[in-house]
């Protein structure tokens, strides 16, 4: 597929974090592998269906957790799931808080990120064919909106709104910088949505994201007291409640005829800075499935 036109059909595509492996209960279930010219993604996709609704899940660190968060081929992950055909992505993550308002257990649909990752390629574009795309609003509102009904839905503890603050890693974060983020105004902090989500708008995919709070960051003074036993305890908590979210919002993506009135599906349209006869053909070849939609056009 090289490309995916404003309008088709929603083919939802989730991208799971820690604990978050697998989606059972889908129908017609398989498991493929998708080469990509960015390399290998993280693992097989899988194939099914909900309700009616087709999905796409990508297990993030693979299944078994072999990749950290610096190891993840981020360009491979977006362009496999867009190539598959995948329209909108749900990106399911688990996440320390660092307010005393969010406790283990929490869902944040997040609306912001601070990306303050060093490590890790963060655009499809690069020398010979560049690109700049708008990250003002670095989630799809409309797919926040359907995630916080679904939460709702669920009853499920859930915050609409606040940044997620996305470090380097592996290590988690010391002291004196749990206070910065803090001083910052940051609700959570992870390791893994930058660069995933300016791939994502790159790749013209709607993206937002769940953030799972399995505990407080070290700011707070009973993080010592937390032991690694309670901390996946809330984890594979958080897994199972991630699980019945994607089952309870899947079905509200049916109705979408049109692009997103976000403008995540068109995000390309006045992105492309080098004139056609400057690009290289060779990096215009590897972006067929992310931006064929606007290549196509020159």
């Amino acid at each position: 597929m090289s490309h995916v036109p404003p309008g088709t059909p929603p083919k939802l595509g989730i991208i799971g974090g820690s604990g978050v492996y697998d989606i059972p209960g889908l129908a017609n279930v398989r498991w493929k592998k998708v080469e990509t010219p960015w390399g290998a993604a993280s693992d097989e996709l899988m194939f099914g269906e909900l309700d009616g609704q087709e999905l796409v899940f990508l297990p993030r660190h693979g299944r078994g957790h072999k990749l950290s968060p610096t190891d993840l081929n981020f360009r491979a992950n977006i362009d496999a799931l867009k190539r598959s055909g995948v329209t909108e992505i749900v990106s399911v993550s688990a996440v320390g808080s660092l307010k005393a308002e969010l406790p283990p257990g929490h869902f944040v649909i997040v609306d912001q990120f601070i990306d303050r990752t060093f490590a890790r390629e963060k655009s499809f574009f690069g020398q010979g064919l560049v690109a700049h795309v708008s990250m003002a609003k670095p989630v799809c509102g409309r797919l926040g909106d359907h995630l916080a009904a679904a939460c709702a839905d669920l009853k499920l503890p859930h915050a609409r709104g606040g940044t997620y603050m996305v470090m380097e890693g592996p290590q988690f974060s010391t002291l004196a910088e749990s206070e910065l983020y803090r001083s910052w105004g940051c609700s959570v902090i992870g390791m893994t949505n930058m660069p995933e989500a300016k791939l994502a708008r790159e790749a013209e995919l709607c993206y937002a994201t769940v953030a799972m709070v399995t505990d407080y960051d070290c700011w707070h003074p009973d993080h010592d007291h937390v032991t690694v036993d309670a901390v996946i305890k809330v984890l594979l908590e958080n897994a199972d409640k991630a699980r019945a979210l994607v089952k309870a919002v899947a079905p509200r993506l049916r109705g979408r005829t049109q692009p997103c009135e976000k403008g995540c599906h068109t995000a390309l349209e006045a992105a492309l800075i080098t004139a056609p006869a400057a690009r290289d053909a060779a990096l215009a070849a590897k972006l067929s499935a992310v931006a064929g939609r606007v290549l196509q056009k020159a």
